[in-house]
């Protein structure tokens, strides 16, 4: 069902919209998790080194997806908040165009550039055929990646934040299921995680679309809105794809940080991993936030109550404030001992390691939560250029930190990456997001 966010109590709205996409970040997470998990447990350390080695290089891919859908689905709010249902199926219909223009590229190029791709980043000649055949599987199944994206995109649009959560519940656990049995069955090795968890997304997206066909009237589409119009094209790729390269600007950052730490060896690579997936975790609240915001601002933007908008912000700023407080102080008393859930006790060399990550970075979290919330509310508001330039300069901090401190510094040089990259990025997005609201 459609959930009008241009009325009501902003905070009661905002938190409602907020928890079930909180969930459905969690899960998102859990497919690469899960078959790393299986994988290690019925093939070996080879076959979890092969799928865990691919975190980054498909934060990259489907990064620039999700953000690409959600780039799009800001006009389908706006339309949605100013009740302008007949805008809302073109701008669904030429969503739709561009999608299936982006995947055939991407499906086409990635695949030719498959092991070019995984040369280039060093990987290791003994699984380099396993990243390869679980990449070029991940790689063809993209049309279902997009799929659900997209169509997720568009009911959060209108306002509907559970039913995406429900479908992803369901598909996750399909992709456990499939991954014992492609392994344990039928012993197909690592590239059946891969069609395990395509399978498994091709179940979420068919779900997304048969709740769409049977429960939303305003967004079937009818001949006239099928018209492919250049200029509507252009306004959809002029928040898509900012928000594309937003993801993919902090995967490449990503990329070079993980580079500096691997060359301080196994043990710091370890607890720079353990402390970033736990981070990953109780961080994801302010990515839900986001998510919502992005939406909230939308609708309101489009009904023109750009009271609400301020209102919203206001209040969702305190709220990303207090978790941040809360969050910190677990950190702070908890840090080593969550780590444990990573590594033996007895490694305390790595347990170290990342609990100096979180005296590096865990002050920083209300400056993480910032970007969040005034990114996705400029993008709500349908700018999209400013907020990939917190991208970038996310980027510039990284790369000056990892090559002017870690020299100097050592590990925890590097591990301050994080935190420069946070403070800089609100630099170009915080006054842009004020002066546009005055």
């Amino acid at each position: 069902m459609t959930n009008d966010m241009t009325k009501g109590n902003p905070a009661r709205l905002i938190i409602g919209f907020m928890i079930p996409t909180c969930l459905g970040n969690i899960f998102q997470q859990f497919y690469n998790l899960a078959d790393s998990m299986i994988a290690g447990r019925f093939i070996g350390v080879n076959a979890l080194a092969a799928i865990g080695s691919t975190t980054s290089l498909i934060f990259l891919v489907i990064g620039w997806l999700n953000g690409l859908t959600s780039g799009f689905a800001i006009m389908i709010a706006q339309s949605f908040g100013a009740r302008r249902y007949d805008t809302l199926r073109h701008y669904l219909a030429q969503s739709i165009y561009l999608c299936v223009a982006f995947v055939i590229v991407m499906t086409v190029g990635l695949e030719l550039l498959n092991y070019p791709i995984l040369r280039m980043m060093n990987a290791p000649e003994e699984i380099i055929g396993d990243i390869g055949g679980y990449m070029a599987v991940i790689y063809a199944g993209l049309v279902v990646t997009a799929a659900y994206n997209a169509l997720a995109a568009v009911l959060r649009a209108l306002g509907d934040g559970k039913s995406p959560l429900y479908f992803l519940i369901i598909s996750a656990l399909i992709n456990v299921v499939l991954d014992i049995v492609f392994i344990v069955n039928f012993h197909m090795g690592v590239v059946g995680c891969g069609y395990a968890t395509v399978i498994a997304q091709a179940i979420s997206a068919l779900l997304c679309l048969v709740y769409i066909m049977k429960k939303f009237e305003i967004l079937k589409l009818h001949k006239e809105d099928l018209a492919p119009s250049l200029r509507s094209m252009g306004r959809l790729l002029s928040i898509g794809i900012p928000m594309g390269l937003q993801f993919s600007i902090t995967a490449i950052g990503t990329i070079i940080v993980q580079g500096a730490i691997n060359a301080f060896g196994a043990v710091y690579i370890a607890g720079f991993s353990a402390a970033g997936k736990i981070q990953n975790m109780i961080c994801t609240v302010f990515v839900s936030f986001g998510a919502t915001i992005a939406s909230y601002v939308g609708q309101n933007r489009g009904a023109g109550r750009m009271d609400r908008v301020h209102e919203g912000v206001k209040i969702t700023q305190i709220m990303i404030l207090v978790w941040s407080a809360v969050i910190m102080a677990i950190i702070h008393f908890f840090g080593g001992f969550l780590v444990r859930i990573f590594v033996s006790g007895t490694e305390t060399e790595v347990i170290d390691a990342a609990v100096v990550y979180f005296k590096m970075a865990a002050w920083c979290y209300p400056f993480l939560g910032s970007i969040f919330l005034y990114r996705n509310a400029l993008q709500g508001l349908g700018y999209g250029l400013v907020p990939m330039l917190g991208g970038v300069f996310e980027l510039v901090a990284r790369y000056a930190v990892v090559a002017a401190i870690a020299g100097v510094a050592g590990y925890a040089g590097v591990c301050l990456s994080d935190p420069a990259a946070w403070i800089l990025a609100l630099v170009p997005i915080v006054p842009y997001y004020f002066y546009k609201m005055r």
